[in-house]
């Protein structure tokens, strides 16, 4: 049986609709509170592949401390993204949910749907 991986903050409404989402299909799923337990640089490098997107599309750019840190910069580069994914976790989009080889951004948490089938 596949395992999903959900990267959760059971703080965010789209976060708790995604996973009950992946209890109702009632699939293995092993959660992980990204802000309990911090992502490392290979871990988010692994979920942008997973993604096939650039850092800034994996990040909340609403958040305060994108722009505290000048994240939107032209000059910024990817690895300063994901560095400040690694030292700033909140600024990391949520839910991020992992099956196989395969990723999806749970928003809508409609989006997850596509990876149970």
């Amino acid at each position: 049986m596949t395992t999903f991986t959900i990267y959760h903050n059971p703080r965010c409404s789209k976060s708790r609709q995604t996973l009950a989402l992946l209890e109702e299909a009632k699939v293995d799923i092993n959660i992980v509170e990204y802000l309990k337990t911090p992502l490392n640089k290979d871990t988010i490098e692994q979920l942008l592949n997973l993604l096939n997107v650039e850092p800034r599309l994996m990040m909340r750019t609403k958040e305060a401390e994108y722009k505290e840190q000048n994240l939107g910069a032209d000059t910024v580069t990817a690895a300063d993204l994901i560095a400040a994914m690694v030292n700033t976790p909140k600024l990391i989009e949520r839910p991020i949910v992992v099956a196989n080889d395969n990723a999806c951004i749970g928003r809508p948490p409609e989006n997850v749907l596509a990876l149970i089938k």
